[in-house]
């Protein structure tokens, strides 16, 4: 019987360049890349060769890319990340971000909304697009000096194939930026306000360029794209302050627990 394969947006086959990488890092290449002796420093810098490619993918600095166990941990980690850190004026962490995400946006969502998080679902229009007037009116409601703010809004919907509008968005959120600069310089205020894109169905299949569209955070995944399962990447500005989710070693800059897996990386 001959199979025709039709679920490339739950996930796709790993190319044979792939599986032949995988093949010779596990075989070869199996130190840990944080040992500091001469193997695991040859390990190391192949991690480092692979960041690089993947950051030059996206238009991104290596030093911004954060290697993860793949999409939903990206994810958690931006939105988690990012709202544990408390404002200066303890203000109410805010999450606006909208009904038609992910499940791995939608549940973390959930749960700290339980957390003291203010969580803000933007409204849509009949095509499943972000409706720019509510996010405008939205980020007027919510946005205080001396907030913490996070927008997090897909790139593409991995179920209906609808992009999303995010230089319009970025756009939006960059004018209320400037506004609120003025506020924080006359408060002495600092407020946070930032873009995640949850861009699972988007990077390895559309032109991804954060500089084009100056998101602070970019979640992607390997297997969406013929790479493996297990491994992907949560994009982070430069500057952008991160608490990290995954407790127990200084990988990734400090950002992300764990020996990397580097077959994977």
């Amino acid at each position: 019987m001959d199979w025709i394969y039709l679920d490339n947006n739950a996930t796709t086959q790993p190319a044979p360049q792939v599986i032949a990488a995988m093949q010779e890092v596990n075989e070869q290449l199996w130190a840990n890349p944080s040992s500091v002796h001469r193997f695991g420093q040859m390990v190391r810098h192949r991690v480092e060769l692979a960041r690089s490619s993947v950051a030059k993918l996206v238009h991104a600095r290596d030093r911004e890319l954060i290697f993860t166990s793949g999409g939903t941990e990206s994810n958690n980690l931006a939105l988690r990340g990012v709202l544990s850190y408390t404002s200066a004026n303890n203000h109410q962490p805010v999450l606006i971000t909208t009904p038609v995400e992910h499940s791995a946006i939608r549940e973390p969502a959930a749960f700290i909304g339980e957390h003291g998080v203010r969580v803000v679902q933007l409204g849509v229009d009949i095509n499943g697009c972000v409706d720019l007037l509510s996010l405008e009116a939205v980020l007027d409601a919510n946005l205080a000096a001396g907030a913490t703010v996070l927008v997090s809004i897909q790139w593409a919907n991995n179920e209906t194939g609808v992009i999303q509008p995010l230089n319009d968005v970025a756009a939006i959120i960059e004018a209320h930026r400037r506004r609120m600069l003025e506020i924080d310089r006359n408060e002495g205020t600092r407020t946070r306000l930032l873009l995640h894109s949850d861009a699972t169905q988007a990077v390895g299949k559309l032109p991804v360029d954060v500089k084009a569209v100056p998101v602070d955070l970019m979640t992607f995944a390997a297997h969406k794209f013929h790479g493996p399962k297990g491994i992907g990447a949560l994009y982070v500005r430069s500057g952008v302050k991160l608490q990290p989710t995954n407790l127990g070693g200084p990988q990734e800059r400090d950002r992300r627990g764990g020996t990397e897996n580097t077959p994977g990386i």
